[in-house]
């Protein structure tokens, strides 16, 4: 029970809620960079919302009947950022976090000597650091400066594939500001040539040889156009003279895009790891090669479930410790989709239909050498 030895209060207020913010940290710019990709490009940030929804939730299991009901019921209602309940909200904007930016900082929140709730920390207003080879640190800047946690046993935090020697984890994202701000290139481009040549637009050419005042028979030959184009019905345009009337921008072909945003979203979606059919992308593919993606997927997505199963782990054994209970807990994760299940199952009755041919056919061989013994003294009788 040495959790909160320091300083034990009525209530403990959140950690990593930083007051003052006089400069950025670090990161921070990369951090901005990697939200305006998600704002910009509508695929990535569905990709991130799809991952999250599919890492799926999780069942916990205890020694004890009782305390598994009490923390199962714990985790089911327990307050998250002032306005959600429950660990599912919790881990989403988690893992949302680590995806986005490499790092996630959670809190649990702790008052009167139990868990009070959950906090979802901003990382603008935290710094994340190594304070030695085996242990990494979360500081909260202030007008003062960077200051530790005062319960750091109190803070969870994970990387996403960090560089050796260092606390700072890899965004899901790099190496995509490139490649979307080429992609979004194409799209603005397209969207000022329908601007052009979708909205038509006509060059009125009036050869007035021979003709005095040219100024001013232009000038009521323009008055005559725009009635005639913005009249709030369908009119005639009549004109004397040589007049020819010609759409701007007719001729002009626009480039095919096709093959250049094809190639930029098969560099996007290799990137997230998730399946072209899952966005919405309606590349050929066959039933082979979705099912081989699907399975892909379904790894990616235990990987993520490693990193964010220690940060479960710790909540619920915080929770117990603190309630004077055994921290003895297991995690079983549900199944990613019913296919998962059904292959499970296919595969838990093939092998019990291996076993049973196996056995079969061991009886099958003792009782033929013990055929073959008997005849064996038949004969020597």
């Amino acid at each position: 029970m040495g959790l909160l030895k320091k300083n034990r209060q009525a209530a403990v207020s959140v950690q990593t809620q930083g007051a003052y913010t006089p400069v950025l940290p670090q990161a921070a710019g990369e951090r901005g960079l990697y939200r305006a990709l998600r704002e910009q490009v509508p695929i990535i940030d569905a990709a991130i919302h799809k991952l999250v929804r599919l890492v799926g939730g999780f069942t916990v299991s205890c020694p004890e009947a009782k305390t598994e009901a009490a923390l199962r019921d714990f985790l089911r209602t327990v307050p998250v950022n002032g306005c959600n309940c429950g660990i599912d909200s919790f881990l989403s904007v988690y893992f949302e976090q680590l995806l986005t930016y490499g790092n996630a900082v959670g809190e649990i929140v702790a008052a009167n000597g139990a868990v009070h709730a959950l906090y979802n920390a901003s990382l603008d207003d935290l710094e994340i650091r190594l304070v030695s080879p085996l242990e990494a640190g979360v500081f909260v800047i202030r007008r003062s400066g960077a200051q530790p946690c005062r319960y750091p046993e109190l803070i969870l935090s994970s990387a996403l594939n960090p560089a050796p020697g260092s606390a700072q984890g890899t965004s899901i994202l790099k190496g995509l500001p490139f490649v979307s701000e080429v992609l979004l290139k194409i799209y603005r481009t397209i969207g000022i040539n329908w601007e052009r040549m979708g909205n038509v637009r006509f060059a009125v050419t009036c050869k007035n040889e021979g003709y005095m005042n040219a100024g001013d028979r232009a000038a009521q030959l323009a008055r005559e156009w725009s009635r005639a184009m913005h009249g709030p019905g369908v009119s005639d345009f009549v004109a004397v003279g040589d007049v020819s009337i010609q759409a701007i921008g007719a001729d002009n072909q626009q480039m095919n895009s096709d093959v250049p945003v094809r190639q930029l979203l098969e560099q996007i979606v290799a990137k997230l790891g998730i399946p072209p059919f899952l966005l919405g992308l309606s590349w050929s593919s066959t039933e082979r090669m979705s099912s081989q993606q699907a399975d892909v997927l379904t790894s990616e997505l235990m990987a993520y479930r490693r990193i964010l199963e220690p940060v479960v782990l710790k909540i619920c054994r915080t929770w117990l410790r603190l309630n004077g209970l055994s921290d003895e807990v297991a995690i079983e994760w549900d199944e990613i989709t019913m296919q998962d299940e059904v292959d499970h199952a296919n595969a838990e009755y093939l092998a019990a239909r291996t076993a049973a041919l196996r056995g079969e056919e061991k009886k099958d061989n003792e009782r033929e050498n013990s055929e073959g013994c008997a005849e064996n003294r038949r004969r020597g009788t």
